[in-house]
């Protein structure tokens, strides 16, 4: 998921493009499960944020797909392709005890055990076994370390913006 915050909204999702004749639009979802992006209401679609709400939503074979208000062709489906889809983030549950969005660790300056700052994660990969920081540094452009607790991450501190990994500086070498 590479989610980020806009002010009190989180984004969720993209617009792919259209799907079919009749103004349906093709979703890419960040949440887990994927169908949890329906759960979310109202839609704020684009930049501006315009509040939309789904009409009805599928799954085609592997595709999401959703009908909404006013969209009743493939050229304006179009037109909203690429357009991030945000939730008003009260929306979203609490995580679980030692669980974090991942929007919510975007921004977070991330140091070693030895006190070395690594940099700031700019946005989070998931890799199938486990999720991955992608951190920009001053020295070395980007750093990827493995987001596995308690093994690689000691500590997470979202009011003090800062991770704690055990990843020595010459692991980067």
């Amino acid at each position: 998921m590479t989610a980020g915050v806009a002010g009190d909204t989180v984004v969720v999702g993209r617009v792919l493009g259209p799907w079919g004749v009749q103004g349906w639009i093709r979703v890419y979802s960040w949440t887990d499960p994927p169908e949890a992006l329906f759960d979310y209401r109202p839609w704020l679609l684009g930049e501006q944020q315009q509040a939309t709400e789904i009409l009805e939503w599928r799954r085609s074979g592997q595709r999401l797909v959703a009908r909404l208000p006013g969209i009743d062709s493939p050229e304006l489906a179009a037109q909203l392709s690429d357009q991030l889809i945000s939730v008003p983030r009260d929306q979203l549950p609490e995580p679980e005890e030692g669980s974090y969005y991942w929007h919510d660790l975007v921004g977070l300056q991330v140091f070693n055990l030895q006190d070395h700052h690594w940099g700031e994660v700019v946005r989070m990969l998931a890799t199938g076994a486990n999720d991955v920081m992608e951190i920009a540094t001053e020295q070395r452009g980007k750093v990827l370390i493995p987001f596995v607790q308690p093994d690689v991450v000691r500590s997470v501190d979202l009011q003090a913006g800062r991770i704690v990994v055990d990843w020595p500086e010459d692991w980067a070498d």
